[in-house]
């Protein structure tokens, strides 16, 4: 028995060393506190590989969450050979703030790694942005909305990233929307689906049809506009799945169809190994 208690320690404490970050560094300091990007690195690294990027940003309605929700997606990615990154972004219950900010954060962070992308090895054109719910939100953010930079920001550097990878994103703010008496004084200037162009980039979007939070109806009129521009956008739809299902019982589904998608842009290559 404490042969087996000592395996299954053993185990937990290698999981969390597994999903540890290379290195966490800050990417703006605002007045509410610093902000960082949690990094990891494809073994063997070096800051002449010019690696593809991918930059999560975490759910939690805008209010809470932590960037470790994406830790497990950031090493598995990282084992395949592309840069991963676990953004932090300001949020209602630590620093105050409302959607706007966790906007110009999410774009901060794309122009700060796009600035030092031969610092940290990574191809600033090879850039996909990613997230979940409310990070999902802001990451089709960097793709959609003009508005809602940081004063003194270099704006030419772009925030457009080169593929958005989103899970149960909140596309709609309109009435009625998840999360709509956040931003009800200014919901068509931040909502993505309100604000959809042929700058976005090519899209992969996951979506359960038991989620009470954001109705399958979003995503595919977000599909549905950007096909008729002519940008690429799939759509996977999981049956009786629920909000953030994505982390949880079909996480290894989830993320064989982003490799796969990867894959097809030529951001990944070989088999996945998951």
């Amino acid at each position: 028995m404490k042969t087996y208690l000592l395996f299954i320690i053993c185990l937990i404490n290698y999981s969390l060393i597994a999903n540890t970050p290379d290195i966490s560094v800050p990417y703006k300091f605002t007045k509410e506190g610093e902000l960082k990007l949690h990094i990891f690195f494809p073994n063997g690294h070096r800051v002449s590989d010019s690696k593809p990027v991918i930059l999560f940003f975490f759910a939690g309605g805008w209010v809470g969450g932590e960037p470790k929700q994406f830790f497990r997606q950031c090493k598995y990615l990282a084992s395949r050979g592309i840069v991963a990154i676990s953004g932090e972004y300001r949020i209602e219950k630590m620093h105050g703030t409302s959607p706007k900010e966790c906007v110009m954060d999410a774009k901060s962070a794309v122009r700060w790694v796009r600035i030092n992308a031969e610092k940290l090895g990574v191809n600033p054109s090879r850039f996909i942005v990613g997230g979940g719910s409310a990070g999902g939100h802001i990451a089709a953010a960097t793709a959609t909305l003009s508005g809602y930079n940081e004063a003194g920001e270099d704006t030419s550097v772009s925030c457009i990233p080169n593929a958005l990878v989103l899970y149960n994103p909140v596309f709609d703010n309109g009435p009625g929307c998840f999360g709509h008496n956040k931003v009800k004084d200014y919901w068509q200037e931040i909502s993505p689906k309100h604000n959809i162009s042929t700058a976005v980039p090519p899209t992969i979007i996951f979506q359960g049809t038991d989620d009470h939070l954001v109705d399958l109806s979003s995503p595919q009129d977000f599909r549905a506009q950007l096909i008729a521009l002519g940008v690429r956008c799939e759509l996977l739809i999981y049956e009786d799945q629920e909000h953030g299902f994505f982390n949880q019982a079909k996480y290894r589904e989830t993320m064989l169809q982003t490799d796969r998608f990867l894959s097809s842009l030529g951001y990944l290559s070989g088999k996945p190994t998951l």
